[in-house]
């Protein structure tokens, strides 16, 4: 790099810096507070408390198992404050997720956890849920301005890049998978960066693109070209194939979805190639005219032999279709399952890779109703009148795509209902997003943009 590049570098680097510390110093002590809490949730979720494990140790599971107290202290304390903030002048945000549909869904929770067939830890990992859901739904609300908002995203996002950059150089043996690593050697050279593994880089990667090209349609044009091209950059040397195509792909689904005028055309633009995707990895397994129809396809849609696990997980649902195993609590241990009996390979699996499937393993078939009702079909009604609104246009679109890039992302792994899995937290907020947008107007920006 040039002097006078480098220059022009420091230069940004001081205005950025010079930048988040007038946007807070703007705000009083409860403003700036509030957006503390919302910086520290972001942090926490993508961060963790337990960034860089070392995967060519055996016991990383056990060293990451052992300071979960501490998890749940974080998320508990975090949620417990962002409430009585978010209590005290939101009341009318916070009545409007009072609904019949929301409470079925809770309600559904709580009788599948006390039929649980492991009902301690389903109790145990709902608390966490809990706590971890309830904050991605109030972090909306937290930031008191929407350019505060912008400032609270930006800001964790440039954390996060930078610590993963800076692990790639100065510590590639924890931030690049290894053919050292005890399990999957073979995704040596992968990045992931702070993550446990490439898998949860790469969406993470995807979503901080779609913040950044938000950031910049707001007027940011330093932060935000930033964290498009540095997210861009690390999604590419993780090897993500899955997420690598989601994309742009998405952005460009998501972006017709918010050009199109009526709400059944906006269905059909997002629901139909879901409902195709889903027909041809899971109901690949389910129908032998699909499973023909798939073999005959230029690419494999089972993602190189997940059809083992897709029929693994739908025997057990066959065992329960209406209650479930129980809310996480089926994939601990079922090498003793009747169900596994010639299936030993998908045993090994940790979950379905789908989403979906996985809910219907878990919760059931009216528990995965309830939740395709709650975060699938409702957000795009939210959206649609969020956009006849005209309320934030651009926010809007950043939830839209966000949602929109969780929706297919279920469709190959497992987030949903994930405790303090990244991509569970940035769905639900985008959701949560989209349910305030619909009812309430943003507070306007009185400042120019970042």
């Amino acid at each position: 790099m040039d002097r006078s590049a480098a220059d022009m570098s420091d230069v940004e680097a001081r205005s950025l810096g010079r930048m988040l510390c007038e946007g807070l110093a703007q705000l009083n002590a409860v403003q700036a507070a509030r957006c503390l809490v919302a910086v520290a949730s972001l942090l926490l979720v993508l961060v963790t408390l337990d960034p860089f494990p070392d995967l060519r140790n055996a016991d990383v599971t056990t060293i990451g198992g052992g300071r979960m107290a501490l998890a749940y202290l974080s998320w508990g304390l975090l949620a417990a404050v962002a409430v009585l903030f978010v209590a005290t002048t939101d009341g009318p945000a916070l009545k409007s997720l009072v609904t019949p549909l929301h409470l079925c869904l809770v309600g559904w929770l709580l009788i599948n956890i006390v039929l649980s067939e492991s009902r301690g830890v389903s109790i145990q990992r709902f608390a966490l849920l809990a706590s971890v859901t309830s904050l991605a739904i109030l972090l909306p609300l937290l930031p008191p301005t929407q350019r505060s908002f912008n400032l609270c995203l930006g800001a964790a996002a440039l954390v996060l890049l930078a610590l993963c950059y800076l692990g790639v150089l100065l510590a590639p043996q924890y931030s690049i998978h290894s053919a050292l690593d005890i399990a999957e050697p073979q995704l040596a050279g992968d990045w992931r960066g702070s993550f446990g593994h490439k898998n949860v880089a790469s969406p993470v990667m995807t979503i901080l693109v779609y913040v950044g090209i938000y950031l910049c349609a707001v007027g940011s044009f330093v932060m935000g070209p930033a964290i498009a091209a540095l997210a861009g950059i690390f999604l590419i040397f993780t090897g993500g194939k899955t997420s690598s195509v989601l994309c742009l792909a998405i952005y460009a689904l998501a972006s017709l979805a918010y050009l199109t005028p009526g709400l059944w055309l906006k269905r059909i633009i997002c629901f139909v190639p879901l409902l195709v995707m889903n027909l041809l990895t899971v109901g690949s397994v389910m129908s032998p005219a699909l499973g023909a129809l798939t073999r005959l396809l230029p690419l494999d849609p089972t993602f190189t032999g997940r059809s083992a696990i897709w029929e693994f997980a739908l025997a057990a649902v066959a065992e329960k279709p209406i209650i479930g195993h129980g809310y996480a609590a089926f994939w601990d241990d079922v090498t003793a399952r009747q169900t596994a009996q010639g299936a030993e390979w998908a045993t090994s699996a940790a979950h379905s890779h789908n989403s979906y499937l996985d809910l219907a393993v878990t919760i059931g078939l009216p528990g995965l109703l309830l939740v395709i009702l709650v975060f699938v079909l409702a957000p795009l009604g939210n959206f649609q009148s969020a956009q006849a609104h005209s309320r934030s246009g651009a926010l809007a679109k950043l939830f839209l795509t966000v949602w929109l890039f969780g929706l297919y992302y279920g469709a190959t792994e497992t987030f949903l209902l994930e405790r303090q899995n990244p991509i569970w937290f940035m769905f639900v907020l985008a959701v949560a997003g989209l349910h305030f947008l619909a009812r309430f107007q943003c507070v306007a920006q009185t400042e120019p943009a970042p």
